[in-house]
């Protein structure tokens, strides 16, 4: 998204720092907790890097822990494969797209034992497509007519809700078209809402996606009701209709905090040399994730990937060394290694206690 792009360079560019650390007088403080010892019951899961065929596989959203959905080339590199990849290996092909038409599967979401995806060919509007996953039955092509549709990165590019699939496209004169359509197919519904918005945790909307200071407000499409959200002319604002995330510039770095819509529950996540690390603010209303950066990470491109414990007002490191952060639907994964030789990790936010 233009904003978080604009954190980054920001970021970047700023002089480096170190992490805040303990008042003078009290030495350094205490390491963060690891992931392992914080929540030692949580599923995790390893995914190699390349299928039994010799071909490198892209997970796109995981099932739980062990299973995920993710792209792969033929092992000819003549398709792109969408696939259910099982614990043991085995492979559920869902569609393969000839890759001399630059295709894409460009966003993914899961839920009620339904997988819905968008795909395109080169410069071709998406399609939607669904498929049961307890079931072999083929996938159907649910619509052609998704419009100019946006996908930002997030966990709710695709929402599956009231037994409707949602997503939001560019609509005319500035305007936000808010589209849906039953799982079953029919025709596609659709509002139109002045501005440029994304559509959040059902069913609510935030604007500012195109803006530098980011969100100003969050609207439920079910009641109509607004929400302003608080301003600060000095940060990058992000909301979800439980948090919002304000990032800002300081002569250590940067500093990340955390904010309820209505303006309460103001708190500081991390400052220092941190950045933004996925899209979506205060995963399950329960973690802020982030990096860290600086130190090691300058030479090895990776990050400490962090994470703050809303409820508990902890921080928990998840790993030292982390590349390829992705976040969706209650699920986290990273990679670690070199670029040219790297595993997979997953954990499962939705089984911490």
């Amino acid at each position: 998204m233009i904003r978080q792009t604009l954190l980054s360079l920001l970021v970047a560019t700023a002089a480096g720092g170190v992490l805040v650390l303990a008042p003078p007088g009290q030495g350094k403080p205490a390491a963060p907790l690891t992931a392992g010892v914080a929540w030692p019951q949580a599923q995790r899961g390893n995914v190699p890097a390349l299928l039994a065929d010799g071909s490198a596989y892209t997970p796109a959203w995981f099932l739980d822990a062990r299973t995920s959905i993710g792209t792969a080339l033929t092992r000819d590199g003549a398709y792109l494969r969408l696939l259910i990849r099982r614990p043991d290996g085995s492979l559920r092909q869902l569609r393969r797209l000839p890759t001399r038409a630059n295709p894409s599967f460009s966003a993914v979401t899961a839920d009620g034992g339904v997988v819905a995806w968008a795909e395109g060919d080169g410069d071709l509007r998406p399609q939607l497509w669904a498929a049961g996953l307890r079931d072999r039955r083929a996938p159907r092509r649910v619509t052609a007519d998704m419009g100019e549709a946006r996908f930002y990165q997030s966990e709710f590019d695709l929402v599956i809700a009231g037994g409707r699939v949602r997503w939001v496209a560019a609509g005319r004169y500035g305007t936000t078209e808010v589209r849906s359509i039953a799982l079953t197919g029919g025709a596609v519904e659709s509002t139109s809402e002045p501005g440029t918005w994304q559509l959040s945790a059902w069913p609510w909307l935030v604007d500012g996606v195109t803006s530098g200071s980011g969100a100003t407000t969050l609207k439920n499409l079910v009641t109509g009701q607004r929400q302003a959200v608080p301003g600060d002319p000095r940060a990058v604002t992000n909301c979800g209709p439980r948090w919002c995330r304000a990032v800002s510039l300081t002569e250590d770095g940067a500093l990340i905090r955390l904010i309820r819509p209505d303006g309460t529950g103001r708190r500081e996540v991390a400052a220092g040399s941190v950045e933004t690390i996925v899209a979506d603010v205060g995963v399950l209303d329960r973690l802020e994730l982030y990096a860290e950066t600086g130190g090691n990470a300058d030479y090895s491109g990776n990050v400490r990937l962090m994470a703050y414990d809303i409820a508990g007002k902890r921080t928990v490191q998840i790993s030292p060394d982390a590349a390829n952060v992705t976040y969706r639907g209650g699920m986290l994964w990273w990679s670690t290694g070199t670029q040219d030789l790297f595993l997979r990790h997953s954990l499962d936010l939705r089984t911490l206690r």
